[in-house]
């Protein structure tokens, strides 16, 4: 139950959604960033040249890296690939990306997450997969799907995936962004270096309990609240 209020608390509190990616203005865009051999920065992508079409092929539009798995998170059992023009230069300009989530039996979770930038649409390769949303009213719409059925998770709506039958499940998400951003709940709640006082207050925790939910979604990196001095 304490759960379950959380997502109505979070989905209701979520920032407004941000506009789309703009359109094109010409049929691709492979950016041109010189041979560099390391995925591209996102935020420098619009600095880098197209590349000449004379010089592609049908290899520059097509992407091998969602062939297998990513690696598996042993507390959640969750793997994940996302691919955005940083992976694959094509997408640049075309105002798409996508993911492969893998979830292994029994349980294997994607936390409670959202991307404020893009709507999803969740395809189940293999497995049984119990997915669903939260709207901006805390209303939970919330299913399962098997083999070969599709979700779709509006922008900006906290969602979430879990494996619900006995072999490891596999789904593939596409995005109408290039960059959709992610945002994790958990690790964004108690992972971020949060004034103590005031995660206890809003979730009513004791001290112990949010001291065992921050030890495990990791120290903060930075403080940047004054409050934590």
């Amino acid at each position: 139950m304490a759960a379950h209020h959380l997502l109505l608390l979070l989905a209701a509190l979520l920032p407004a959604a941000a506009t789309a990616d703009p359109d094109a203005v010409q049929d691709y865009c492979v950016p041109d960033a010189g041979g560099r051999g390391r995925p591209l920065e996102l935020a420098l992508l619009p600095s880098y040249p197209c590349r000449s079409p004379a010089n592609l092929t049908a290899a520059d539009f097509a992407f091998a890296g969602v062939r297998a798995a990513g690696n598996f998170s042993a507390d959640t059992g969750f793997a994940g690939v996302s691919v955005t023009p940083s992976q694959f230069p094509a997408l640049h300009t075309l105002g798409v990306s996508f993911a492969r989530a893998d979830l292994s039996a029994a349980g294997g979770v994607n936390p409670p997450h959202y991307h404020p930038r893009a709507t999803e649409t969740a395809l189940v390769l293999a497995g049984r997969v119990y997915a669903g949303f939260v709207d901006s009213g805390g209303r939970i719409f919330a299913k399962v799907l098997e083999k070969g059925e599709v979700m779709v998770f509006p922008r900006a709506m906290v969602h979430f995936q879990m494996n619900v039958g006995d072999e490891p499940a596999t789904v593939y998400g596409t995005f109408n962004s290039e960059n959709p951003g992610i945002v994790r709940i958990p690790a964004t709640v108690f992972g971020s270096g949060i004034n103590g006082g005031v995660l206890e207050r809003a979730f009513g925790l004791s001290p112990a309990e949010l001291r065992r939910l921050e030890k495990r979604f990791g120290p903060p990196k930075t403080k940047l609240s004054e409050m934590d001095d």
